[in-house]
């Protein structure tokens, strides 16, 4: 039997997406809350909370934004010119909030320019790549095999709510995890949060799922015809099943629970996507195998990601499993 390797490809790109959202998406989520903590000590608390695992989380990014130029060159030479201004915000953000990290542990005349550096880094990368994401679901113009659209065609009233669609979002991730790995009033606080961001995170979803199928034809089909439908019918009780989890567990102290329920949040909103992209890696203008590399190239690639992803996956594992547990006030990252 031969491998459909272009769809084995999209499936490894679109997982190191969503690992990435998941896992990248609380710590961004914790600096995103960190205005709304002005004691030193919560903070330096929330910041050693993601201290052993926030760089390791930007490896997923790093694996999906170079397997697409790998394999799906095309894609890549469509999508960047697209998208020029949100993501080179986001990698400037995402570079001020790395080094804001660093520095705030260094200084303490400056520490509160490295707060709001971290902050803000990590607000603006967040909204970058909601605004990206509702510029690739409004669809990008190709002709020729290159970006036929203009500048600023990734700024609409779409990309804008998605934008703070995934800066709430985020923010959810952030306080539940938060919830999970804190205590004391910190915790506390964190439950408040993340009950209010839980609410307005599950009306974003419901606005930008009603909005999305009228976007494009091809959505519409994808979403209340079969199979598709199947999914359209079950996301409203599964969301809602979710957040009742997530309140539960924040009303009962089961801390990881609300972490968890967050995950499922975005997990399903990600399935939607794929439903909607699918079969287009640039909707609805280029096909996963319009874009993809020679199957030579997709071949060599693919023992090399056999190779690499358990082993991202084996040392993240291990992280997480060592830094366990609520953090001690007393300790961390210096």
């Amino acid at each position: 039997m031969e491998l459909d390797l272009p769809f084995i490809w999209a499936a490894l790109i679109a997982f190191a997406v969503l690992a990435y959202v998941v896992l990248d998406g609380f710590d961004l989520g914790v600096g995103i809350l960190f205005p709304f903590f002005r004691e030193k000590h919560d903070r330096d608390v929330m910041m050693n909370s993601v201290a052993p695992v926030w760089d390791g989380n930007e490896t997923w990014l790093v694996l999906g934004g170079g397997g697409l130029m790998a394999v799906f060159p095309l894609a890549y030479a469509t999508i960047l010119p697209a998208l020029y201004a949100p993501i080179i915000a986001m990698l400037l953000a995402l570079i001020f909030r790395g080094v804001a990290f660093e520095y705030r542990w260094r200084t303490k005349r400056a520490e509160r320019l490295w707060d709001w550096a971290f902050a803000g880094g990590s607000m603006v990368a967040a909204f970058s790549q909601g605004v990206a994401l509702g510029a690739l679901v409004q669809g990008i113009p190709v002709v020729n095999r290159a970006y036929a659209g203009g500048w600023w065609d990734w700024l609409t009233p779409f990309s804008i709510v998605t934008g703070f669609a995934v800066l709430i979002g985020y923010a959810l991730l952030g306080s539940t995890w938060l919830v999970m790995r804190t205590t004391g009033s910190l915790a506390e606080r964190s439950r408040r949060y993340a009950l209010i961001s839980a609410i307005i995170t599950v009306l974003a979803m419901g606005i930008v799922s009603i909005w999305t199928p009228f976007l494009k034809p091809e959505y519409l089909d994808r979403w209340f015809r079969f199979p598709g439908a199947i999914f359209s019918i079950c996301v409203p009780p599964l969301v809602l099943g979710c957040l009742v989890s997530l309140i539960y567990g924040l009303n009962t102290k089961r801390d990881t629970r609300p972490f968890l329920s967050a995950l499922a949040l975005f997990v399903i909103a990600f399935i939607g996507i794929g439903i909607s992209f699918y079969p287009y890696i640039v909707p609805t203008s280029v096909t996963i195998w319009d874009a993809a590399g020679p199957d030579e190239s997709l071949l060599f690639l693919l023992v090399g990601a056999a190779v690499l992803i358990p082993a991202i996956l084996a040392y993240t594992g291990y992280a997480y499993w060592v830094f366990r547990g609520k953090i001690d006030p007393e300790e961390g990252y210096h």
